[in-house]
Order: structure tokens, then sequence, then C-alpha cells
């Protein structure tokens, strides 16, 4: 039964998963956007919530559980010293999604990830 189980497995692996939803989080901190498929940019927004939450926490720790999940330290220096201050009077809903229609060559519908300002 899949009584409030609420991950999308999105086809792969939980270590593909891992990775994949990791570079989409470090594109999108490093260029404020990203262009991918609905189903990982939905993904990968939950994601990036809770970690741009981490980040408004802004101890070493928060720092540290960062660094575990995103394995880049440039996206995590610029996620708690730029994000993360900059997000601090807000509540959630740190990203937006906007669909951008279906990809010329499957079909899949395509979706745009960004930051909100």
């Amino acid at each position: 039964m899949r009584h409030r189980v609420d991950i999308d497995k999105m086809g792969m692996l939980p270590s593909h998963r891992r990775s994949v939803l990791a570079n989409l989080t470090n594109a999108l901190i490093l260029h404020s956007k990203v262009d991918t498929t609905l189903m990982r940019a939905k993904a990968s927004q939950r994601f990036a919530e809770r970690l741009i939450t981490l980040a408004r926490r802004g101890d070493l720790h928060a720092r540290r559980i960062a660094f575990s999940r995103l394995r880049d330290k440039e996206a995590v220096d610029k996620l708690f010293t730029d994000i993360g201050p900059k997000m601090q009077n807000r509540a959630g809903g740190y990203t937006r999604i906007v669909k951008l229609g279906p990809r010329r060559g499957d079909a899949a519908e395509l979706a745009r990830l960004m930051l909100v300002e």
C-alpha cells in the first residue's frame, strides 16, 4: 500500500535519482533557472526548497547537510551566502515552475524551474 508515500521514482534507481536531483539543484543555485521536464522540475523543486530552508538557518550543521546532498562546494557557498540571506523574510515558496510546452522530439512536457526574486 502507498499510504502517505509521496516520492516520484521517475523510472530511476535511487542513486541515479539522487544524482539527477543534485545536479538539477546545483544548476538552479548557480544559474537561478534551469529548463527540464515537468516531472523532474517538480521533484527538484521539493529538493531545492528544503535546501534553501537549511540555508536560511545558516549554521555549520546545516551547511554540512547541504554539502552532503549537493556535493558541490561552489553551489553550497552561493546557497548560504547569497540565496539564504535573501530568502530570510520569506516563509516558503522560494522557487517557481513555468510550463514551456512540449519538447519537439518526444513531446515531453518541458518546464523552467527558477528562483523567486
